[in-house]
Parts: C-alpha cells; sequence; structure tokens
C-alpha cells in the first residue's frame, strides 16, 4: 500500500509562503531576545539591544501579516496577529519603563514575557502542516 502524503491546496500556496516570510522575522526575534541569558562562556548580550532587535523584527513581520490571513487559517492567523501585537506593546512597556529586573530571574522573566504572546505560532504552523504544507 501506498500512502500520498496530503498536498496543500493550491489557493493556500501565497498565504503558505507569506507565513514563511513572516516566520523568518518572528523566529530571529525570539532567537536575539533569547541571546540576552548569559552561559558559562558568554555574558549574554544587553537587553536594551536585544529588544530593540526583537522590536524591529516583529514590526517588519506585522507588516507581512495579511499576506497570509485566510478563511482556513482564520483563528490561527488571528491569535498570531494579536500575539505580535501584544509582544510588541510588551516590549515597548519594558523600553520605556526600565525596571530593574533584580539579577538572573527577573532576566527570564522578562524574556518569559515577550515570548509568551508568540506561542501561536506553533499552533499555525501545525495547521499548515495538517492542511498538507511542507
Amino acid at each position: 500500500m501506498i500512502l500520498r502524503r496530503k498536498r496543500l491546496p493550491e489557493e493556500l500556496a501565497p498565504a503558505y509562503a507569506t507565513f514563511l516570510v513572516v516566520l523568518d522575522e518572528v523566529e530571529p526575534a525570539k532567537a536575539a531576545l533569547s541571546s540576552v541569558m548569559p552561559t558559562t562562556r558568554m555574558p549574554g548580550r544587553p537587553l536594551t539591544d536585544a529588544v530593540l532587535e526583537f522590536e524591529e523584527r516583529l514590526g517588519r513581520a506585522s507588516i507581512r501579516m495579511p499576506g497570509w490571513r485566510a478563511a482556513e487559517l482564520e483563528n490561527e492567523w488571528s491569535a498570531c496577529e494579536a500575539g505580535v501585537s501584544e509582544a510588541l506593546a510588551r516590549a515597548r512597556r519594558l523600553r520605556e519603563e526600565a525596571p530593574d529586573l533584580g539579577g538572573f530571574e527577573g532576566l527570564i522573566w522578562a524574556v518569559g514575557e515577550l515570548l509568551g504572546p508568540l506561542e501561536p505560532f506553533e499552533a499555525a504552523d501545525r495547521r499548515f502542516r495538517e492542511l498538507g504544507a511542507r
């Protein structure tokens, strides 16, 4: 028995291509923010630099978001769009208020607070795969 892999419907191909472009901004934004965490060999990137890159990349992702909106993905798209907006708002507040994070635990908290709203992108990726992407 030969099993055929489900193929993404042709009308969703442009949405998926744009989704990948958005991910090409979201994933490096997350990595930039994660780079603030010190390791045994590196002190970690300055938080202000990482937040700036995070905001810049999410700003570019936000501009491209409408390109992957499709009826079959409306729930995932809406959650991702809200997540990008919330992550940008949290980053702006962190930058403007500049709270004393009180050390490593505070840094972990701040990174988690900024990354949390972006979790819906995992569900969107799963949904595209269910529809036959990749």
